[in-house]
């Protein structure tokens, strides 16, 4: 499986295969798990999810870095790309992370659709 590089491949991958409905489920059930109150509703269009998403991770990052912590441990975000991020600027460090997060997200979706 070969992980799309850009959100922009990301959602066209996922709405090609029609998997973009269960890939909003499983971010709300990950998000669910850590316990943070986020529930993005299905026909969410991806520009609003990358924006939302990206407004909570920043908030963790800045006000909850615990629960940001478990969430990337919930989520299964790989440890050593989080470190391979500059942490300089929380901003940019919260729109990197989000994609990892969807990045994740679609993996775990992809691999479920596809070893079904």
């Amino acid at each position: 499986m070969q992980l799309p590089t850009t959100f922009e491949d990301l959602i066209a991958t996922s709405e090609e295969q029609n998997l973009y409905h269960k890939l909003i489920k499983q971010i709300n059930k990950d998000f669910l798990l850590a316990n943070i109150d986020l529930d993005f509703e299905e026909n969410i269009l991806p520009t609003s999810l990358k924006y939302l998403l990206h407004e909570v991770v920043f908030k963790l990052i800045n006000e909850k870095f615990a629960e940001y912590l478990n969430l990337l441990y919930i989520i299964d975000v790989s440890e050593e790309k989080i470190k391979q991020l500059d942490g300089s600027d929380s901003l940019k460090l919260s729109d990197q992370v989000t994609f990892l997060i969807l990045q994740r997200e679609w993996q775990k979706v992809w691999y479920r659709n596809a070893y079904s």
